[in-house]
């Protein structure tokens, strides 16, 4: 009886065992940071290698906008992206978002994702900015 390989775990980390070009992110879509109001949004297959800052904004947008189960987040702005954790990553002690790392966010959205090292199971902050500051300078919740 031969050994083979395909039964056991694989020793590949998941954020190197999918192509960059089928990557899943985890986008925190962040209501309020107050009240700690977020809601998780996965999306597959993304193109980390042709994707944008400007585009997965977007794509994130209209999946608040028309999928089920978002209502409560339509009205909400939101501008912002920031990383919050790579895949196997340290992740912050801030339930709802990594407050050090100010140059984690995302200003540029014309660059590709890839260019700032995304890579399968990457976690994105997208939240207001304007009240990201406002948090930042007194984190109650």
């Amino acid at each position: 009886m031969s050994s083979t390989r395909t039964d056991e775990i694989s020793d590949v980390p998941t954020n190197l065992a999918i192509p960059k070009t089928a990557a899943t992110l985890t986008i925190r879509i962040i209501k309020s940071f107050e009240f700690r109001t977020e809601r998780s949004l996965v999306l597959h297959n993304v193109n980390l290698e042709q994707t944008t800052v400007g585009q997965l904004k977007e794509i994130a947008r209209q999946a608040v906008q028309t999928q089920p189960g978002w209502k409560p987040y339509r009205n909400a702005t939101i501008d912002t992206l920031k990383l919050y954790t790579k895949a196997h990553g340290a992740k912050t002690t801030n339930l709802i978002i990594n407050l050090d790392h100010d140059d984690w966010i995302l200003d540029d959205d014309t660059k590709i994702l890839s260019d700032y090292g995304f890579e399968n199971e990457t976690e994105i902050s997208f939240f207001n900015r304007k009240l990201y500051e406002e948090f930042k300078a007194n984190p109650e919740v």
